[in-house]
């Protein structure tokens, strides 16, 4: 791909490396920001830039937030008995667009991987188990992707949540084995958390 500009050329590259953006798709992005009054490219630099700025994990479940604790965590309508335990961000995007599920998440940030390197210590599993044991929570939802890394991580997690009066239940299989949590519909989502099961892969010491 030749261009006849630099600074067209090092924008392409500065899109292309966003996950998704072939190189094709980001010279359309950039011709049409290259068309726009620049100061509408100003403000939406700027939107990317205060965002970058501005945002933070959540002190409790990890999500990404704008304050200290997130608006979820802060809302007192929300079901504190409850926590949903998820491998990342858009996995409490994709439930809460379900509309069906009204407590609490946490966000692990992955699954565990000994493949690609990833222990329990590079996950927010240390702080799930201190939640839980903190009293208040009567049910850890494990919506994690059915798939080997997720069965591990949900096992190790249940081996080591022992607290008293805490049930752990996992999301119904109404998403195929080997599927990403994030790419199911809406109402296979939905109903999944709605008909969750009791987890009993655990077992005792």
């Amino acid at each position: 791909m030749n261009f006849s500009s630099k600074l067209i050329e090092e924008a392409v590259s500065a899109f292309a490396s966003l996950p998704g953006i072939g190189r094709k798709t980001a010279l359309r992005l950039v011709l049409h920001l290259a068309r726009q009054q620049p100061e509408a490219v100003e403000q939406f630099a700027e939107a990317v830039a205060k965002m970058r700025r501005g945002i933070r994990e959540c002190e409790r479940c990890h999500n990404l937030s704008d304050t200290p604790v997130c608006n979820i965590c802060a809302d007192p309508r929300r079901d504190q008995s409850l926590i949903c335990v998820v491998e990342g961000i858009r996995d409490v995007m994709a439930i809460e667009d379900t509309g069906q599920y009204r407590g609490l998440y946490h966000v692990l940030g992955g699954v565990i991987s000994p493949i690609e390197g990833v222990g329990p210590a590079e996950l927010n599993i240390d702080s799930l188990i201190q939640r839980a044991q903190a009293g208040g929570v009567r049910e850890v939802i494990m919506a994690i992707s059915p798939t080997i890394e997720g069965e591990t991580t949900i096992f190790y997690i249940s081996r080591k949540l022992k607290a008293p009066g805490v049930n752990i239940s996992t999301i119904a299989r109404g998403i195929s084995f080997g599927g990403e949590l994030e790419y199911a519909d809406e109402l296979t989502l939905g109903r999944s958390i709605v008909a969750r099961v009791p987890y009993k892969g655990g077992g005792e010491e």
